[in-house]
């Protein structure tokens, strides 16, 4: 009996000792078989791509001054309102004249003092020729009446000089526009006192048509001078305003700086725009792009399918075993949205555009095909921002929808 109870008590502590060991042997096979990540993934695509180039830019003025009296005294007229638009000799200002009034009227009578001087010395000098050929007089006496009418004529030019220069004065105490233009709003009051050639009064800036001024790099400089063969003048541009409209008119390179500023490695650029409505104002902000040379049959991935590590890029693309697949790849240009791809990956390979966060070599995907539309891809850079947003949006609901 105590035989009998003995082994039922070593079999049942052998059962006890033997279940943690077939536990622990499921859940290591459970553990060999993970779960399929959840991936979105989109067809590499192979086409003809327009290269471009995007530039941040500020609108000018082409043709902007101060305006500034010509002449000193206290402004006592106001003909204009800031902001508004001016044709060129418009009357802006007036300054006090009356100094100058009375300036111009004392040099007509130094003038007339000057020219009556004159015509008695020409008078005597024609008496002198007659009384000279009758020996009259001696030459020494003819000779100084002839340098005694050139002196009085020296005398009425300078003065005639000093009534035109007084005349203008005067006609300088209206202050005129010197170009057609819109007006600052920043001008002056009335009262106030100016300084010939210092003090402006208001500015003037052309704003039809204008310029949008922007720098490119040294590199870019010598890659347009490939592209367009050392002379990119004339090239269409076009722009995009600070709230993502298209402005609707393709402007032009205008001007391009004969050096670049020191250590700045930048060169500036001018290109010139119709602006017939005024919508285009001095200061406004405007991305300018310009469009290149086209790179043909192009392979171009999603910006968001490509990972950087140090100095690699790579692309996770879904294998033939539907397992994920690291390629390192080589990248080209930006295009819009997109990656030129130069090497690493072929066209219509399936790259991974979400969940790519921990996602690692050789683990089994769940696919869901997408397409560009459904991604907001573009080959327009304008679209980039957006769509990279929504894209890391996405990936961290995916990446979290996999951790649980």
């Amino acid at each position: 009996m105590l035989a009998k109870s003995w082994t039922k008590t070593i079999c049942a502590f052998s059962v006890l000792l033997t279940m943690p060991v077939l536990l622990f042997g499921c859940g290591a096979k459970q553990q060999q078989a993970p779960a399929e990540a959840q991936v979105k993934a989109i067809a590499a695509i192979q086409q003809d791509a327009p290269l471009s180039f995007e530039y941040a830019g500020e609108v000018k003025g082409t043709n902007e001054v101060n305006v500034q009296a010509r002449v000193s005294g206290s402004v006592v007229t106001k003909y204009i309102h800031g902001g508004e638009e001016v044709s060129a000799g418009q009357a802006l200002y007036k300054v006090d004249d009356g100094n100058y009034v009375s300036a111009l009227n004392q040099a007509k009578a130094t003038l007339a003092q000057s020219q009556a001087q004159l015509s008695n010395a020409q008078q005597d000098l024609s008496r002198y020729a007659q009384l000279i050929n009758n020996n009259a007089i001696s030459d020494q006496q003819y000779t100084n009446q002839q340098q005694t009418v050139a002196s009085y004529q020296a005398a009425v030019e300078a003065n005639l000089a000093q009534v035109s220069k007084a005349e203008k004065d005067l006609s300088d105490t209206i202050v005129r526009a010197p170009i057609s233009g819109r007006l600052d709003v920043n001008d002056v009051a009335t009262g106030v006192y100016a300084t010939a050639g210092n003090t402006t009064l208001v500015s003037l800036g052309a704003i039809n048509p204008v310029y949008v001024q922007f720098s490119i790099s040294e590199n870019e400089y010598l890659n347009f001078n490939k592209i367009f063969n050392g002379n990119f003048i004339g090239k269409e541009v076009n722009i995009t305003l600070s709230d993502g409209s298209e402005y609707p008119v393709t402007g032009k390179i205008d001007q391009v700086d004969r050096s670049m500023p020191n250590d700045s490695g930048s060169l500036t650029v001018k290109a010139i725009f119709d602006n017939p409505d005024n919508l285009l104002l001095p200061g406004m902000f405007a991305r300018v792009k310009m469009t290149g040379e086209t790179v043909p049959n192009a392979v171009l991935v999603p910006q968001r399918a490509v990972q950087q590590l140090l100095d690699k890029s790579f692309v996770m693309v879904v294998g033939d075993d539907n397992k994920s697949v690291s390629r390192v790849v080589k990248l080209g240009p930006k295009i819009g949205s997109y990656y030129i791809i130069e090497d690493g990956i072929n066209p219509g390979d399936n790259v991974v555009v979400e969940g790519l966060t921990k996602l690692r070599e050789g683990v089994p995907l769940s696919v869901t095909m997408v397409t560009s539309d459904q991604l907001g891809l573009s080959m327009d850079a304008s679209a980039d921002s957006s769509a990279d947003s929504q894209a890391s949006s996405n990936d961290d609901s995916s990446s979290s929808g996999q951790n649980q």
